[in-house]
């Protein structure tokens, strides 16, 4: 058997989020639709579940078109069996990740960031899966106190503390 590794860049629209994470059955698309809604009923999103059996398609729904379209494209890119692609607008990771972690049918979070992502996948004769994510760049040091202070004021700025 032969093991192929690549590594795929993915669409995060401008002032978005994306969720990357594994789940196991056609139903997920419903309950993530569900747990987004339920959690920040203003939250623009789109959503895609690649199908790992059966038909083998694609599955999606969000209330923004443009972002459900870019998550299909993430997630053809992907081609991972049960991997779902959640863009989200006007609205952070932090706000849903709870509800998705309750959602019965996810089995983990892969990433969820605004950071430039690139994700490794490896492949067989088989299939594709998610091995891991790069999020980001890498660190270039330590914080100091300078920078202990900006983000002691940003998270106060943004309101996710007082």
């Amino acid at each position: 058997m032969e093991l192929k590794m690549r590594v795929v860049s993915l669409d995060i629209p401008k002032d978005a989020n994306i969720i990357i994470g594994q789940t196991h059955f056609i139903k997920s698309v419903e309950d993530i639709y569900e747990a987004v809604v339920n959690t920040n009923p203003n939250m623009k999103f789109g959503l895609a579940f690649c199908e790992a059996s059966g038909a083998c398609l694609i599955r999606t729904d969000g209330n923004d078109e443009k972002l459900v379209e870019i998550a299909a494209k993430n997630a053809m890119d992907l081609g991972a069996g049960h991997t779902f692609v959640l863009l989200i607008k006007e609205g952070y990771p932090i706000n849903i990740l709870n509800a998705l972690k309750n959602v019965p049918e996810i089995c983990h979070i892969v990433a969820a960031t605004a950071n430039p992502l690139q994700v490794v996948v490896a492949e067989t004769s088989q299939g594709r899966g998610i091995l891991g994510v790069i999020d980001g760049a890498s660190p270039k040091g330590v914080e100091d106190q300078a920078g202990k202070d900006w983000r002691y004021d940003f998270l106060r700025k943004i309101g996710y503390k007082k």
